[in-house]
């Protein structure tokens, strides 16, 4: 069965008298990379000419978001179409459910061979074999940039010696390989990078050096945020917290700190370069396999993150860079050179992939495929959507989080706090002339109508996707956990 997407190609270039087999999927997940940090999306000193030609060829979705920016619950989204109150999965130490369907495996089940080589990070101490892979490779928690210990299938436990992105690309590749030409596969990489900790190729170690690297401004504008975000600037997700040693090694918060913090940022943006040669690396080895202009590739984060911004090194909030995602799709059926600017989420991911591939949309699904929005246009697009973050007790920086967000402004309410009145301040921003959301407008006269009418979208938007009235309970901002990893 061929797609309606993958029909109209083959009506306009006259080849429907050639037999078509369903497309390959190739999905490259990237963890923690922001939307705005590849050279297609215009980074100022970042070059991915590899990723930057995937665009080209392809769609870049400009407003693409995840609906719970953390790594386990969007993941889960990603897979399943749900938000993270439906899948179950709301934290980073929740499984995937077993008998939950997902778009893996439903193209199993059609026929297709699929295979999962990276990191997976849901189960953190299960490095087992997953429902809907026939191939599944990967490792406990959140792996090593160097030299990780890999779960093969099941079959054997060891460790491979090399930088964690080259090694998933290797593996990925010698899978590809062995695949006959006669039949569809689903291919899942999952990258470590960009998450921190940071450790870059040593021969990219040292390329960002020479780059001026600032604290964001965002980063001191507080005095019209909820009291909790100058509460978090010392815990493991503020900017003056012990994850990156900015408390001990400078406890005055001199101008050193922000030497310190140029370093981190310089790191992250050092492991992009490899996932970009890997990106190459896979396409190249399409185009020599003849399978290319037949594969859906897509290339894409699973959260943003925070790097500075309002004071904090890490997602969970529903500022911009937290939600906003890189999403790149190729494939002849969706045009080349395009710019999509409607608003995508990780729950149209599955239904998109599923469509494409003319395999039935999975039951519970809360998202929608994005293919007629890139192929014909779609007026009925959604012009706004929900955000759901329930707060975490071991990373207890962050207050529960709901919030809607169209085209042109957001609200962020925060239900509860701990029990302080100006804990539960909300914020209001108007996108379109603060994108960096500079300014709280929750007190403007001036907004008030903007701010019911979000309200009343929110409620809306609440009741549709049926999110529960329940929630965990804030304990308010904790103190930092010296012994506890960042996730």
């Amino acid at each position: 069965m061929v797609s309606v997407y993958l029909w109209m190609v083959m009506v306009a270039s006259g080849q429907l008298s050639q037999p078509v087999r369903q497309p390959n999927v190739l999905v490259i997940l990237c963890d923690d990379l922001r939307w705005d940090h590849l050279g297609c999306a215009g980074h100022p000193f970042i070059k991915t000419p590899h990723i930057d030609r995937l665009a080209r060829e392809g769609v870049r979705f400009a407003n693409a978001f995840c609906t719970t920016s953390l790594c386990s619950p969007s993941r889960a989204s990603i897979l399943s179409g749900r938000y993270a109150h439906q899948h179950g999965v709301n934290d980073n130490f929740t499984e995937f459910p077993a008998d939950l369907p997902s778009f893996p495996k439903a193209l199993r089940q059609s026929g297709y061979q699929t295979a999962y080589f990276g990191k997976y990070h849901m189960g953190e101490n299960n490095d087992g074999p997953r429902p809907g892979f026939d191939t599944f490779v990967t490792h406990k928690g959140q792996g090593k940039y160097f030299d990780t210990e890999w779960n093969l299938t099941g079959k054997e436990r060891k460790v491979i010696p090399g930088y964690y992105t080259t090694v998933v690309t290797d593996l990925a590749q010698d899978w590809l390989k062995d695949r006959p030409a006669d039949k569809p596969w689903l291919l899942f990489m999952g990258h470590k990078a960009p998450h921190s900790f940071y450790t870059p190729e040593p021969r990219y170690a040292k390329v960002f050096d020479g780059v001026d690297i600032r604290y964001p401004a965002s980063a001191f504008q507080l005095d019209d945020k909820p009291a909790w975000f100058k509460d978090r600037l010392d815990t493991w997700h503020g900017i003056y917290g012990p994850l990156f040693e900015f408390r001990k090694r400078f406890p005055d918060r001199s101008e050193a700190a922000e030497k310190d913090f140029a370093t981190m940022i310089r790191a992250y943006s050092a492991t992009i370069l490899s996932v970009d040669d890997s990106v190459g690396r896979m396409m190249d080895a399409l185009r020599k396999r003849g399978e290319l202009d037949n594969t859906l590739v897509l290339f894409m984060g699973d959260n943003g993150l925070l790097n500075g911004e309002h004071g904090m090194v890490d997602k969970r909030t529903m500022h911009e860079p937290s939600i906003r995602i890189p999403v790149i799709a190729r494939h002849p059926c969706l045009g080349e050179g395009k710019v999509e600017k409607g608003l995508t989420l990780t729950v149209d991911i599955a239904p998109t992939i599923l469509e494409l591939c003319g395999v039935d949309a999975l039951p519970g699904t809360q998202g929608r495929s994005w293919g007629k929005l890139v192929t014909v246009g779609d007026p009925a697009w959604r012009q706004s959507f929900a955000y759901i973050y329930n707060y975490e007790k071991q990373f207890p920086y962050t207050p529960n989080v709901r919030g809607v967000r169209t085209r042109t402004h957001k609200y962020i309410h925060y239900p509860h706090g701990d029990g302080k009145p100006d804990r539960h301040l909300a914020e209001l921003f108007d996108l379109a002339a603060d994108p960096g959301e500079s300014r709280n407008l929750i007190t403007s006269k001036d907004h008030q109508t903007v701010l019911k009418d979000l309200q009343a979208e929110l409620a809306r938007l609440e009741k549709e996707i049926a999110l529960p009235d329940t929630m965990p309970l804030d304990l308010g901002i904790g103190k930092a956990l010296p012994d506890q990893a960042i996730r």
